[in-house]
């Protein structure tokens, strides 16, 4: 069995790992045993009770967190004319046509968020190997094969998380810093829990939300009382 460091130790000092906190609780507990150097990403994991290897059981979908990621998102969009000029006054780090696809295709890949209008998908159809394994490939589902770039891009910046669910039924995500305020990551995890259910699919049957549980970047997961979230 690994050896369990002593900063580790510390933080799951008093923790019990079988109770369930309420979300206001849970938040404290990550925020208080928060000990390391760097500024951890609060994280969230949605147990669901979906087989996504069916199509009517896939969760997907994009939550825009009212108190943003404390993240500088960098975001590239393909467009062409107006609409790459639109893109860049909206703040796009990188814009382009024939010459980002031929960039990304070459392996130059400086962006986390990756925008299209919907005339330039035909070309950024060829990047699906590239940009497909690094979760990157503009969707409509999630608002990022669009013609409204500016949304797009301001969404992008302003903390838009997309997410999707994991083989074992699972939706991870980042949802904020541990130097936001207490208020601020619960509004964040509420936000992210309700978008989540929002995108509850036809074929899940029964209780959809199974078990959440909060963590930070280093730290022991926390479990989330369901009935302190919105119902189902």
């Amino acid at each position: 069995m690994a050896k369990v460091g002593k900063r580790i130790k510390a933080a799951r000092e008093g923790l019990d790992r079988n109770k369930l906190y309420s979300l206001g609780e849970a938040v404290s507990l990550v925020k208080g045993r928060s000990k390391t150097k760097f500024d951890e990403t609060i994280e969230i994991a949605i147990n669901l009770a979906v087989d996504p290897r069916h199509a009517d059981q896939m969760v997907r979908g994009v939550c825009v967190l009212p108190n943003g990621t404390g993240k500088n998102v960098k975001v590239a969009v393909f467009a062409r004319g107006d609409k790459a000029d639109e893109a860049k006054a909206a703040g796009a780090d990188i814009v382009g046509a024939e010459e980002l696809v031929q960039e990304v295709q070459a392996g130059k890949i400086e962006f986390d968020r990756c925008i299209a209008t919907p005339d330039m998908m035909p070309l950024v159809g060829r990047l699906g190997k590239v940009l497909g394994p690094r979760g990157l490939m503009p969707n409509p589902k999630v608002g990022t094969v669009t013609p409204d770039v500016k949304t797009a891009v301001n969404d992008a910046k302003g903390g838009a998380v997309q997410f999707r669910v994991e083989k074992a039924g699972i939706v991870h995500a980042g949802v904020g810093k541990v130097s936001f305020s207490e208020e601020a990551i619960a509004q964040n995890l509420k936000a992210l829990i309700d978008a989540v259910q929002k995108a509850k699919p036809s074929g899940a049957k029964g209780s959809y939300l199974k078990r959440i549980a909060v963590s930070s970047t280093m730290g022991p997961g926390i479990n989330i009382d369901l009935a302190s979230v919105a119902g189902e």
